[in-house]
């Protein structure tokens, strides 16, 4: 199953241009979709879910057009969804809170129900502490409820949106590792403006800038895209500036280290192999300068 996006817009009130019309394909497996807060990401993936609607456009999932209503109904029989902000019920314990999603999902069968909660609880490593209220839980146990939730009625179609978002190093490794084992036969769409996460997990990548594609293709590619455009400079002033984009900073009692973004060498400066930071830093550039 993949996703076929076609000259895609969503205008909100007040002329709002959220998305401004592109085209874009997403294969089944693993999919990342990065960009900065604002870039139309949790747009893209609320039109995806069938949550808004597009202004124009067509989002065809396999077969399904979710531009009809027929459509977005039989996309979210196969959809699982992780918004960026998901509301639990605290006092619920964690398996009587996904017993009470599973309902709401459709799953009535309660032998049956049960048994998909169990799983789902060991699948996320949260069935040691499923009989504790979820307000007791980590702000990374509480993403992984909210996968097990999303993958509750097996979803072809598996969508999450800034998951590793305020999670420490840990559980940030731990869950991207969760999404790589699920993609399988099924599409995963990351949302996220962390480009580790993508690294990580993705092999392609599109990048979003304010609502429109700035790339699209594999993170080598990415990489690649600031090929001949990356430099390292050693300077014991202040960082550079002009038409560079500072990636990082590495300081000693001397002097400072600045891996730069830029088309030509600033003064001193050699270049180095560009990484996935510089690829993102590079396509990105145009939009920041607009």
């Amino acid at each position: 199953m993949d996703i076929q996006i076609r000259a895609l817009t969503k205008t909100f009130k007040g002329n709002v241009r959220a998305l401004r019309g592109f085209d874009l394909e997403i294969p089944t497996g693993m999919f990342g979709l990065l960009g900065p807060n604002g870039a139309g990401k949790t747009t893209l993936m609320r039109v995806l879910a069938g949550v808004v609607h597009a202004t124009s456009g067509s989002v065809r999932v396999g077969t399904l057009e979710v531009g009809t209503s027929q459509g977005r109904t039989a996309v979210k029989r196969i959809l699982g969804y992780l918004p960026q902000e998901l509301r639990l019920y605290p006092d619920l314990k964690g398996a009587e809170f996904l017993d009470y999603i599973a309902i709401l999902k459709g799953l009535n069968d309660r032998k049956r129900r049960r048994a998909r909660v169990s799983e789902l609880l060991a699948t996320v490593g949260l069935d040691d502490v499923a009989k504790r209220p979820l307000k007791t839980y980590s702000g990374g146990m509480k993403r992984r409820v909210g996968i097990a939730q999303a993958l509750l009625n097996d979803p072809r179609l598996l969508i999450v949106d800034e998951p590793t978002a305020g999670l420490d190093p840990d559980e940030r490794i731990r869950f991207r590792n969760l999404l790589v084992s699920l993609a399988g036969d099924r599409l995963v769409l990351l949302s996220t403006h962390i480009v580790e996460d993508i690294a990580q997990t993705s092999h392609r990548v599109a990048v979003l800038a304010a609502g429109r594609v700035a790339f699209d293709g594999t993170t080598v590619e990415l990489a690649i895209a600031a090929k001949g455009k990356v430099w390292s400079l050693d300077t014991d002033g202040a960082a550079p500036t002009g038409d560079l984009v500072v990636v990082s900073a590495a300081s000693t009692r001397a002097e400072s280290r600045y891996p730069v973004v830029g088309d030509a060498a600033p003064n001193g400066a050699q270049p180095v192999e560009p990484t996935l930071d510089d690829g993102y830093v590079a396509v990105m550039r145009p939009h920041r300068a607009a």
